[in-house]
This record gives structure tokens, C-alpha cells and sequence, in this order.
């Protein structure tokens, strides 16, 4: 699967929502539940607005290690996913102490 797809998939609030439960992860899952309550939004749509700012705005470095992490991997979603939602939480963390767009 090219990563333009993967990323249009994972926009997919349904889709994005199986990916992430089919990986298992618990850590990640209680991540997103967090996510989720503080937004108010659902699970699925959490998942979809963190890989869309994901892919609207991680700098070039990311995308690198991201391209390098995915590589002979037989589960690139998991590691896109992974990689979007610890993104997602950090800038939800920034925002929520202030220290968006603050050197």
C-alpha cells in the first residue's frame, strides 16, 4: 500500500478506527480514549484528525524516520498510526500548557 493511501484510509474515521483496534495495543487504545474524552469526540474520529494534522504538518525529519521505521515492515499502518497519534498527543499537550507557537 503507497503511503498517500494509507494516510487516506487512516483519514477514514470507520477505517481508521479498525486499523487501530486490530493492532492491539493497549497503551495506544488508552491514549486515544484520553484523546477522545478531552475532545469529546469519537474514538474514530480522534484517530482521523491526528492523521490528518499529522500528515498537514510534521516536519520533514519526521516523515524521514517515519519512511525509515515503515520500511520491510509487514504492518506500515501500525507504525504510521503509532508515529500520528504520539504526534497528535504531544501537540494536545503543547496546547494545553501553552506552548504552541512559543520558542
Amino acid at each position: 500500500m503507497l503511503l498517500g493511501e494509507l494516510i487516506a484510509r487512516c483519514s477514514d474515521e470507520t477505517i481508521a478506527a479498525e486499523i487501530v483496534l486490530s493492532i492491539g495495543d493497549l497503551a495506544t487504545l488508552a491514549v486515544l480514549r484520553d484523546l477522545s474524552e478531552e475532545t469529546g469526540a469519537g474514538l474514530g474520529a480522534c484517530i482521523a484528525a491526528a492523521t490528518r494534522r499529522y500528515a498537514a504538518e510534521a516536519s520533514d525529519e519526521e516523515w524521514i524516520t517515519l519512511i525509515g521505521q515503515m520500511g520491510g515492515q509487514q504492518d506500515p499502518a501500525e507504525i504510521f498510526l503509532k508515529r500520528a497519534l504520539a504526534y497528535a498527543g504531544a501537540r494536545l499537550e503543547q496546547e494545553e500548557c501553552g506552548h504552541v507557537g512559543h520558542p
